[in-house]
């Protein structure tokens, strides 16, 4: 299994939607570097939503129930979108200033690549931020 953090404007898509939706597709990447990390989703691989915008924090856990396929938002060729359901809402929100105070998690993509809309993260990373959000 593998471990991802995807981001969203919650104006655009929330955690709160995904949790309504019982799944989404996620759609309307336009990064190269993340569809690579797109691409190489499996079913099964859990998955953080992070709020950017004025929330800046980890809210939710999905996981991966469809791997990489065309997505059908794309006007070219060569785009991808993957299948998420929701899993569980973190008790408490893990702010993006958390995680840069936390030494665990200094070199996260989340700090070092903070445009990046798909992230991997070790499982280590993962399990020390559910462990900040009260799980």
């Amino acid at each position: 299994m593998q471990y991802w953090l995807v981001k969203s404007e919650p104006e655009t898509y929330s955690w709160n939607e995904l949790v309504r939706d019982g799944r989404t597709d996620w759609t309307g990447v336009r990064n190269y570097a993340a569809r690579l990390h797109l691409k190489a989703m499996r079913t099964g691989d859990k998955v953080f939503v992070y709020h950017s915008g004025d929330s800046k924090s980890v809210v939710g856990i999905a996981r991966v129930t469809k791997a990489a396929f065309p997505d059908p938002t794309a006007d070219e060729e060569g785009w991808v979108a993957v299948e998420l359901v929701p899993l569980a809402a973190l008790k408490t929100p893990v702010t993006l200033a958390q995680v840069k105070a936390t030494a665990a998690l200094k070199d996260i993509a989340l700090i070092r690549q903070g445009r990046l809309s798909v992230q991997p993260l070790k499982p280590a990373e993962f399990s020390r931020i559910r462990q900040l959000g009260g799980d």
